[in-house]
């Protein structure tokens, strides 16, 4: 375990005038709550905090947050309290050891609706210190550095963690270095075997070529000397993981992959930069399509650089990086830039962003009310890289890679997302789910009354456009639910002798607890709520009316006792329909609508007319209704309107296609339903359909009754 006065040097190497009296206060502190308390290796427990304190002194931060990394579990794991840090401390670093505890406590790896309300939380942490996923950043760290002592199911779930939210995360802050380390240590635990074979791969290589390293590294040392350019130069190999990655998504082989080399170029000035870039090119062929300047166009989190990839020594496809030393400093440290020291001050580094603003981007428009649509937002946001396009007034727009049209649409303003139509790049017209790149120019074609549509959803990659498009289909339906409640409601009040008011409806919205009469309507119109639990709301009196289920056997009212009847099948009378009854020899009593032209040939038989009429109360759903529906010729409507069906608790019995054009199909489909409110409800939900071009009620009169 590091003691206090080499943790005190650690950080004394970037900060002289840190307060050592205040870390040693802490470091005894720390000492003494975890006193007794050891972790699955054996050691000391304390040994975890200190360890934590000295990653973070790698990013030369401040003292709060190096007194932070000591104090962070005792708030959780001891007798202190929050009130004891701060009288001993200092408010900031209880908020700070108070913040990390309440992150340790939520389980990021838990079922997903759990999970995407703890993401939130996280990220409101993250809002309001940022420092405070630093400690958490660096604990993962030397948890994941020492995991091996823990039990294997315990060391999976915290290896898929690090790999899905914290090495991500930590990409995404700038701290490259750290995604990379947290990734490698999590693959070394979910697929050890698949890191063993990358190493040997390596070992083999390096056996049969010799490292190339040093070679390739003199070789651009040589370049930047002709040039007469001050510069450090630094190799390495990529880690396991990121060849592995690699491979996996180019789907080559060990031998195919070539750039497993990175290298650094560290210069003064950023014309210097441009002046490498220059020289190496000049001596390297460039590799297509592998160039990108981050220092014109910086990432969100601060970075810079340019990056290219070469054919370098015997062919070898080498990528390099050139940036310059302040550069280099928060392209290591990322968003921690922010509170960095150097000779005792905090480092004025014009390259570090505001924390604040960079959560701000990160989170912006997402949808405060879904927990859900939050989390994917935020892991798509993560797990991005970038591309820059340009308007037609050549400003740029940042976009993540995989992104389309629409992502640029809605980049620019939400107005000009939802009118999209079109989209031209470089002057030439592109489906809208065409994937953007580099530099390219992209002009939106917008039109008057244009709305998203819900396949846009599986389209957009960034969470701006998705959040948008949902903000839209949400608006749209409720204004298709709340014309299809209006009409519904009418029916069912007509039914019973009653007129829908806004006063009657807001007395039942008062009554449900609902914010209006229009959320009411919504409501029924989206079959969440009836028209009829609505009826009984305001007029008890008609519960039993309402709600009585009547059997087949008792629905028609004026039958003999002895008389049986069944409905025709030229008009499928339905409850609520006016009937009349024609007596057949041998078949008892045939019920048909009043309105049947059926009925025309038997006017001269009035002696076989039975006056009937339907029973009041509530049928079962079991009488059969045809319906002739066209709806338009693409994949997935049919799935959805036979959905569409059942949700207005209708049950289809059969189906038939009659007509088939390449754009349209019609269909006859037999529906059984209640009565002729549950008819109508279900004709009004399906002209509604955007996908329905039309819906009828279909009576074949070929039939015999």
């Amino acid at each position: 375990m590091i003691d206090v006065e080499d943790l005190i040097a650690l950080v004394r190497n970037y900060n002289p005038r840190t307060n050592a009296d205040l870390i040693r206060r802490a470091y005894d502190y720390g000492l003494r709550m975890h006193e007794g308390q050891f972790r699955h290796s054996g050691e000391p427990y304390f040994t975890h905090p200190v360890a934590v304190a000295a990653i973070l002194t790698e990013q030369r931060l401040d003292d709060a947050t190096i007194i932070t990394a000591l104090l962070h579990d005792t708030i959780e794991d001891t007798r202190s309290t929050y009130t004891e840090v701060s009288e001993l401390f200092g408010k900031e670093v209880a908020e700070l050891v108070d913040g990390v505890t309440k992150l340790t406590n939520l389980q990021l790896s838990s079922a997903a609706s759990k999970q995407a309300e703890n993401f939130r939380k996280l990220f409101m942490a993250m809002s309001k210190d940022l420092r405070v996923i630093l400690v958490k950043l660096a604990d993962r760290l030397h948890n994941m550095r020492t995991i091996r002592s823990m039990r294997p199911e315990k060391q999976a779930q915290k290896a898929r963690e690090t790999m899905e939210i914290f090495a991500p995360l930590a990409g995404r802050m700038g701290m490259q270095w750290m995604r990379e380390e947290l990734e490698d240590l999590a693959f070394k635990v979910l697929n050890p075997e698949a890191r063993t074979s990358i190493i040997r791969r390596f070992v083999n290589l390096q056996k049969e070529t010799g490292d190339v390293i040093p070679k390739i590294t003199a070789d651009i040392r040589s370049e930047m000397d002709e040039a007469g350019i001050e510069a450090d130069v630094f190799g390495r190999a990529k880690r396991p993981y990121s060849i592995w990655r690699k491979m996996e998504e180019k789907q080559l082989s060990f031998s195919r992959l070539s750039d497993i080399y990175g290298f650094r170029v560290i210069t003064q000035t950023e014309a210097d930069c441009y002046r490498v870039l220059g020289a190496i090119h000049h001596h390297w062929r460039a590799v297509p399509g592998r160039f990108k300047d981050y220092i014109s166009q910086p990432k969100t989190n601060g970075y810079r650089s340019i990056h290219t990839t070469v054919s370098g020594r015997d062919g070898k496809r080498v990528e390099v990086q050139i940036r310059t030393r302040q550069m280099h400093e928060v392209n290591e440290s990322g968003v921690a830039a922010h509170w960095s020291y150097r000779e005792g001050v905090r480092a004025q580094n014009p390259f570090a962003v505001d924390p604040a603003k960079w959560v701000a981007t990160l989170t912006e428009r997402f949808d405060e009310g879904d927990h859900d649509e939050f989390l994917e937002n935020v892991k798509l946001e993560m797990y991005s890289d970038q591309v820059f396009c340009f308007t037609p007034k050549g400003d740029v727009i940042k976009l993540p890679k995989g992104a389309t049209p629409i992502d640029f649409a809605y980049a620019i303003h939400t107005r000009i997302g939802n009118g999209c139509v079109g989209a031209k790049v470089d002057g030439i017209r592109v489906p809208l789910w065409t994937r953007l790149k580099n530099g390219q120019n992209i002009d939106i074609i917008t039109a008057a009354g244009q709305r998203p549509q819900s396949t846009w959803l599986d389209i957009v990659q960034t969470g701006r456009a998705k959040a948008s498009i949902r903000k839209s289909l949400r608006e749209e339906d409720r204004t298709r639910f709340v014309k299809l409640g209006t009409e519904l409601a009418r029916v069912a009040f007509e039914h019973v002798g009653r007129k829908v008011t806004d006063k009657a409806l807001r007395t039942a919205a008062k009554t449900l607890r609902l914010e209006d009469e229009t959320e009411v309507l919504a409501r029924i119109g989206s079959a969440e709520l009836s028209a009829s639990e609505v009826l009984e709301i305001l007029y008890p009196e008609l519960a039993t009316q309402t709600h009585e289920e009547v059997t087949v056997q008792r629905a028609v009212v004026g039958l003999a006792a002895d008389q049986n009847f069944r409905r025709a099948d030229c008009c499928q009378p339905l409850p609520g329909e006016r009937i009349v009854g024609i007596t057949y020899r041998g078949k008892g009593v045939v019920i048909h609508a009043i309105d049947c032209p059926a009925l025309e040939e038997l006017e001269d038989e009035p002696g076989r007319w039975v006056d009937l009429h339907w029973h009041s109360g509530r049928h079962a759903p079991v009488y059969s209704a045809t319906l002739k529906i066209t709806i338009a010729n693409d994949a997935g409507v049919l799935g959805r309107i036979c959905t569409l069906i059942g949700q207005q608790k209708a049950n289809i019995s059969d189906m038939q296609f009659v007509d088939r054009k390449p754009d349209f199909y019609s269909i006859i489909v037999e529906t059984e339903l209640r009565d002729t409110e549950h008819l109508h409800m279900l004709l009004t939900a399906l002209e509604a359909e955007s996908d329905v071009a039309q819906v009828a009620r279909f009576r074949d009169l070929t039939r015999k009754p």
